[in-house]
């Protein structure tokens, strides 16, 4: 594939409706100023935590200083639903939204990293960075991506989920399935959000109630699963479509218990190793195991691949495919690939490419009878 060198006018989608919103403010300065070294030009297209899209040129800005917006301009309602607004709707008669040729979602978590963007999208015939519908739902459910790694052979810990009207119901009866299940140590996660937010490392009975109970204010579904014994976290970047690329792996260091929300994206105390420090067969084993993650959800344009690996056995573990991941300054999808001989606006680039190729290709289905 030929790298991009026709300018392009992309719209950058972030903010979102997600307890990941300020993640994705900051990864949205990155790439932003990427595609506009690149020589595009960048159309901002905000999105408020209460749902509402800004289109006026200052979104960024807005959602930086005070997080409301409350200078936005009223969007027109596509239907008589008071939460029901138009696609990509005009900032105003006087300022009209200018054509855009491709988005470049940089939303993370729920409302943009779900599958529920992507499908705005395609109802509005726009080309996207980044995977599809079915993908983006896979990637974001981590219970429903469990139970499709599982089939597909990929070695992972054993797990369980629990419904949060199942707990409230009944606690004592969840907290005795888990146990009869899984030893302790355990984590618990939200099945749907990222940046480890609502993540919980336990240790002891005392606390998986507790844990629990915060993972159920961010979904009504939750993921406990087992740690993994002297667990390191390596991760392997993957780019393409029908045939992706996978690059070096490389290895997280966390400064904090376990790599939380905080040692992402405010404290600087954690370590990124890249190469990662392991054989040339767990390199080659990593790799291997994300290409088929990649192709078992249906991946395209780009995804993060994490796995934990046991140090004492040197076995390894997928641990969760991220569709969306971080472009913040120090996040590790963008840092593989300059690595692997990918600076950061050859990426974007690269990924405006997909995006239109994937576009393409959708096109050439018949959509009409006969």
């Amino acid at each position: 594939m030929t790298q991009t060198r026709q300018p392009r006018r992309v719209g950058v989608l972030f903010g979102g409706r997600s307890g990941e919103h300020e993640v994705s403010l900051a990864s949205a300065r990155n790439v932003i100023d990427a595609l506009q070294k690149a020589g595009h030009t960048v159309v901002p297209l905000g999105i408020t935590p209460q749902g509402r899209w800004l289109t006026n040129g200052r979104a960024l800005l807005q959602l930086t200083r005070d997080g409301t917006a409350s200078e936005a301009t009223p969007l027109a309602r596509s239907t008589d639903q008071p939460n029901a607004w138009a696609l990509l709707p005009q900032a105003s008669a006087e300022a009209p939204l200018p054509a855009i040729d491709v988005i470049f979602p940089v939303l993370h978590g729920p409302y943009g990293e779900d599958g529920t963007v992507q499908g705005l999208l395609e109802m509005a015939n726009l080309p996207y960075v980044g995977c599809g519908v079915l993908a983006s739902a896979v990637g974001m459910d981590k219970a429903v991506a469990k139970h499709l790694f599982a089939q597909a052979g990929l070695r992972q810990t054993d797990f369980c989920v629990i419904m949060r009207k199942a707990w409230e119901r009944d606690p004592a009866a969840q907290l005795a399935t888990v146990e009869a299940r899984l030893p302790y140590p355990l984590f618990v996660k939200p099945a749907n959000l990222g940046s480890s937010i609502g993540v919980s490392k336990v240790l002891e009975r005392g606390k998986l109630a507790e844990a629990i109970t915060l993972a159920c204010r961010y979904d009504r579904k939750v993921v406990v699963e087992q740690a993994v014994p002297h667990a390191r976290e390596i991760e392997v970047s993957v780019l393409g479509n029908d045939e992706p690329l996978v690059s070096i792996p490389g290895e997280i260091v966390p400064g904090n218990e376990f790599y939380d929300y905080a040692a992402k994206y405010l404290d600087d105390n954690s370590d990124l190793l890249i190469p990662a420090p392991i054989s040339a067969a767990l390199m080659a084993e990593a790799q291997a195991m994300a290409l088929t993650a990649f192709r078992v959800a249906d991946c395209s344009g780009l995804a993060r691949v994490d796995f934990l690996l046991d140090d004492a056995t040197q076995t390894l573990y997928l641990n969760e495919i991220n569709t969306l991941p971080g472009f913040t300054r120090i996040s590790m999808y963008p840092k593989l690939w300059e690595a692997s001989g990918i600076a950061y606006p050859e990426l974007v680039d690269r990924l405006i490419d997909l995006a239109l190729e994937r576009h393409a290709d959708r096109l050439q289905n018949v959509t009409t009878r006969g």
